[in-house]
């Protein structure tokens, strides 16, 4: 006989946002691509060489859900984090798949929890010239040199979804979120894939600044250049 295992209240909660926030974003409309909001929590992604040192060599991910990108995923995996001063953060999620460098993702909060003075706003993949860390695993400890970035605030979409907005990967976009604590973001950077959906993606700092979990209405545009 099969057992029904209640999921947590966070999962629920987790589950319910994601869908309210596709489906009004849908309506807001009509011809407009359906688009997800999502708050990013502070994690890692770790290469091959660094989860061998902290885990052990071969050492493979395990699943613990996936994400709303096509082939990535929160692993079951995580790690200790120690930041200036010896202060740490445990429990920092790892997500899959590997990257070629390592990089930590943080919000504001959590890096001056930290002690890091200036963590610099950065897309994925670009961590020349930032802070590093050290990391804690069951196995061993890797020490960045650098790779901890604040994540800047992007839009994934499909090449379709791109044509449909006027943009194009590297473009700069607006992010209006509605309801009582209604807030428009600049600089939402584009990134087109070809298997990408419709997504935002922001940090827990930036989430809590426009009620994201209560937040009816989303669109977006296209941000003209500086002047």
């Amino acid at each position: 006989m099969a057992t029904w295992t209640t999921p947590s209240r966070s999962k629920v909660e987790e589950i319910v946002r994601h869908v309210v926030t596709t489906r009004l974003a849908a309506g807001s409309r009509p011809g407009t691509p359906a688009l997800a909001v999502h708050a990013s929590a502070r994690h890692m992604h770790v290469s091959r060489e660094d989860l061998d040192r902290l885990f052990g060599p071969g050492y493979e991910l395990t699943v613990d859900r996936p994400l709303h990108q096509p082939g990535n995923f929160a692993a079951k995996e995580t790690v200790t984090l120690i930041g200036p001063r010896s202060r740490l953060i445990s429990n920092l999620r790892i997500l899959g798949p590997l990257r070629s460098r390592t990089q930590i993702e943080l919000a504001f909060t959590d890096a001056v929890s930290l002690g890091y003075d200036d963590v610099p706003i950065r897309l994925s993949g670009n961590l020349d010239g930032t802070p590093g860390a050290l990391v804690m695993g069951p196995k061993g400890v890797v020490e960045l040199e650098e790779g901890v970035i604040r994540a800047a605030m992007h839009a994934h979409m499909s090449p379709s979804e791109a044509a449909h907005y006027g943009v194009k990967q590297g473009d700069l976009m607006r992010l209006r979120v509605g309801g009582d604590a209604a807030v428009t973001f600049e600089r939402v950077h584009v990134r087109v894939g070809e298997e990408s959906r419709l997504d935002v993606h922001m940090d827990t700092d930036e989430a809590n600044a426009c009620g994201l979990a209560q937040a009816r209405e989303f669109a977006l545009f296209k941000q003209e250049s500086d002047r």
